[in-house]
């Protein structure tokens, strides 16, 4: 064997080493700090055999490995990596595709082109809208923002593009009062400014309030973006996207961009789909594929109605790039070169099958409320939200015990999830996303979690 099948098999036999995660401590043992002196020092003046540079460096770090990929990580929301997503993901590796143009990889722009077809139909969004693979909803949100803001100046007759924001006819943007954090990074990236919104109230959930936005829209004289969230990061909660495209009808020169990170999936299960009642209707969708279809990081999707205002928002045109008649990917996105995501997110899909994928996000939602029901039967513990989706809000009294058993959990190891601030009060935020989770998972999470406040397992219902 040479040196890189060595070191790519050696690789492998620890990848599947680590990834026997059913008993592993769920957070790291170490933090970054204490991990330095193991791997740092001075540059290395001579090199190394790459097997043992794979094989020192697996285990330097194991302390500070996360098992995010394991079946009782509930921490933000993570999705593992299925079967055949990471498998293809360490080929796509070994391939070493740039995904940028067709002229580098014929094979990477076939198996986006593909999958993303597959992603429009399996969202329930229009077949002939175009889209692209950033590295997740974040940069999504910035680039379907950014299809809006060249849609909504190109009808007052600016080309944003070219003349920037200098002198440009203003934008109002509005938005919920618990927008995501990236929908505030891309306005800032944008130019439009995470000041200048206009914030809609919402209600005890977190969903913008129809009549607000509506009154907020009326208002709005000139250019117009609004931007809805299907899946509040806290509640789960909807933005009533279909109201609110209504209301949006009647403005002559509006956008509206749906931040569907993970609750986008909603589409996909019968049961669900009432929850995205009237997406459809959007000019813009981001979301992400490593978070609940768990393909592994990173793979992220956007998807815009209006074919143009998404090309010329991204495009670029140099001499070199050889631009062809087939579909270019670098086209869609911000990224020029990067990492072949299309492959893992094929691979995902085809393993899954609609079926699969509608399976694992009622097996979630269905693992999330198990989890709600049987903490909230248990003395002394609250659940904060209506658990609509795969998100869970708790608290333990005030907002100091809340903490506290936040912190004894993550210490203790069976199980990992953190802490947010909901409506002003400590909580503790439990998001149920990996394909691996199973009820008996579910039930040793209770229990920890139970063991941590001091209550114990005897008040656990049956």
């Amino acid at each position: 064997m040479d040196e890189r099948e060595a070191a790519l098999r050696r690789a492998a036999e620890l990848g599947l080493e680590y990834l026997a995660l059913e008993e592993r401590h769920v957070g790291p043992r170490a933090d970054a700090a204490s991990l330095v002196a193991r791997l740092g020092g001075p540059v290395p003046e001579r090199g190394m055999d790459a097997t043992v540079v794979v094989e020192e460096l697996a285990l330097s770090v194991d302390p500070g490995l996360v098992a995010s990929a394991g079946p009782r990580y509930f921490g933000f929301v993570i999705g593992g990596a299925l079967p055949a997503a990471a498998a293809t993901d360490w080929l796509a590796t070994a391939w070493g595709q740039n995904a940028a143009l067709h002229a580098l990889s014929p094979a990477a722009a076939a198996a986006e082109e593909v999958a993303g077809r597959w992603m429009l139909d399996l969202l329930g969004l229009p077949a002939d809208a175009s889209f692209g693979l950033p590295t997740g909803a974040g940069l999504g949100n910035t680039v379907g923002l950014a299809a809006g803001r060249h849609a909504v100046l190109r009808r007052v007759g600016w080309d944003v593009e070219a003349d920037g924001l200098y002198g440009a006819p203003p934008i109002t943007v509005l938005i919920g009062e618990q927008a995501h954090a990236t929908v505030l990074t891309a306005l800032q990236y944008l130019g439009l400014g995470r000041e200048r919104v206009t914030r809609i109230a919402v209600d005890d959930q977190g969903r913008m309030i129809v009549e607000d936005a509506r009154a907020a829209v009326v208002a709005a004289d000139g250019p117009l973006i609004v931007c809805v969230q299907a899946g509040n990061v806290n509640s789960g909660a909807f933005d009533p996207s279909g109201e609110i495209a209504e209301v949006l009808a009647s403005h002559p020169n509006s956008w509206l961009h749906v931040d569907g990170a993970f609750g986008l999936w909603a589409a996909v299960p019968a049961r669900l789909r009432h929850l995205v009642d009237g997406i459809e209707r959007a000019d813009s969708w981001s979301t992400d594929a490593h978070k609940w279809l768990n393909v592994g990081y990173d793979c992220g999707f956007v998807a815009v109605r209006d074919h143009e205002a998404h090309r010329a928002a991204m495009s670029a045109t140099a001499p070199y790039l050889m631009r062809s008649e087939q579909r270019e990917s670098w086209e869609w996105v911000l990224d020029s070169s990067r990492r072949a995501r299309g492959f893992a997110l094929y691979a995902a899909i085809r393993s899954l099958g609609r079926e699969g994928v509608e399976t694992l996000v009622e097996r979630c939602c269905a693992l999330a409320r198990r989890i709600a029901d049987r903490l909230g039967e248990a003395p002394g513990v609250e659940i904060l939200n209506d658990v609509v989706l795969n998100q869970i809000l708790v608290r333990f009294g005030d907002d100091d015990q809340t903490r506290e058993v936040i912190t004894r959990v993550q210490d203790e190891g069976t199980a990992w999830m953190g802490g947010t601030t909901w409506q002003g009060a400590a909580a503790m935020r439990i998001s149920v996303s990996n394909w691996s989770t199973t009820e008996a998972d579910a039930d040793r999470t209770v229990e920890a979690i139970l063991r941590c406040t001091s209550i114990g397992t005897d008040h656990l219902p049956g």
